[in-house]
């Protein structure tokens, strides 16, 4: 018992929908990264991310349960909830993506060299990784804030979690720009990556301001004025770098509008500018929902109690 006669442990990290959750993400990461280890077997660059992904979240789950069990939280110098639903959000990006990609590169219908147990394996993995993809899932769900309850923190609204979304959506481009994508050939391709990067700071500078709870370090507008500003930038930004990019990339004067025959298979240059194309429309789209978002949560905040702002 503490001090105020409470127990030291938190029993709501167990006995409560989210304990649940986050002891699933526990037993599904656990049995993903054993069966990787003991037979199924990773290789090449995929595979590496593959197993990388699931490190982390299976190592980020275990420090969350850990200080969430034991209340040490209230001794670091950040805003838990936003904190929580942060890395959750950002953990179900991450397992998603690696429930697509490892069957993708390593499972088949046929028996590899190794054996049908191998197969199986890996069959297994990615429906352990599919599980942890909605344990993670089921945390942002029972996190997220909902009309008509008080809001807990930014990165519990809509708004905070298409940050998260962004922000993983510019790290796929930033993947397929480093992938031969030949964007140093013109200005204006050059132009669309300092965009990508600009956008990218913005985003994370606002999540790490939630997080850390440094909100109020902006003085010359209130929090929320500045995240609609900023994403207005941002949409504007990433209008711009949506129409340049297929121009100087796929235009007859400065590439090619089809994919060459001689391009090899997941080294063509054409592929990684596609990518980066498709991903620009996505983010732009989800930089617009974001605005309308967040310009409805500044309408409603400003007819709320100071204490209940977002």
């Amino acid at each position: 018992m503490d001090s105020q006669g409470g127990p030291y442990l938190n029993k709501k990290a167990l006995c409560s929908p989210l304990g649940a959750a986050r002891l699933c993400q526990l037993a599904m990461g656990c049995a993903v990264i054993a069966m990787v280890t003991h037979s199924a077997g990773f290789s090449g660059s995929h595979g590496v991310f593959c197993m990388a992904a699931w490190c982390f979240c299976f190592a980020m789950s275990v420090v969350v349960f850990f200080l969430d069990a034991t209340r040490l939280y209230s001794c670091l110098p950040v805003s838990w909830d936003n904190l929580t639903v942060t890395c959750s959000a950002f953990a179900t990006l991450l397992c998603y993506s690696t429930s697509v990609v490892y069957p993708l590169f390593f499972v088949r219908s046929e028996c590899p060299y190794a054996g049908c147990h191998v197969r199986n394996f890996r069959i297994a993995v990615t429906t352990c990784s599919i599980l942890g993809t909605l344990a993670y899932g089921a945390e942002v769900a029972l996190c997220r804030a909902r009309p008509g309850q008080a809001v807990v923190g930014y990165m519990a609204t809509v708004s905070g979690l298409l940050k998260v979304v962004q922000g993983f959506v510019a790290c796929i481009i930033f993947g397929a720009l480093a992938n031969r994508s030949e964007y140093s050939r013109y200005v204006a391709t050059i132009y669309c990556v300092v965009v990508y990067a600009f956008c990218f700071t913005l985003t994370v500078l606002v999540v790490v301001m939630t997080v850390c709870g440094r909100t109020k370090a902006v003085r010359c507008m209130p929090f929320d004025r500045f995240v609609v500003v900023s994403t207005l930038l941002e949409v504007l930004l990433y209008l711009s770098a949506s129409v340049v990019w297929p121009v100087f990339c796929f235009d007859t004067k400065y590439g090619s509008p089809w994919r060459p025959s001689s391009c090899p298979q997941g080294k063509c240059p054409w592929d990684s500018k596609v990518v980066v194309a498709v991903f620009s429309f996505l983010n732009f789209g989800l930089y617009m929902a974001d605005l309308i978002y967040s310009q409805r949560i500044r309408f409603v905040s400003s007819r709320m109690p100071s204490n209940s702002r977002v």
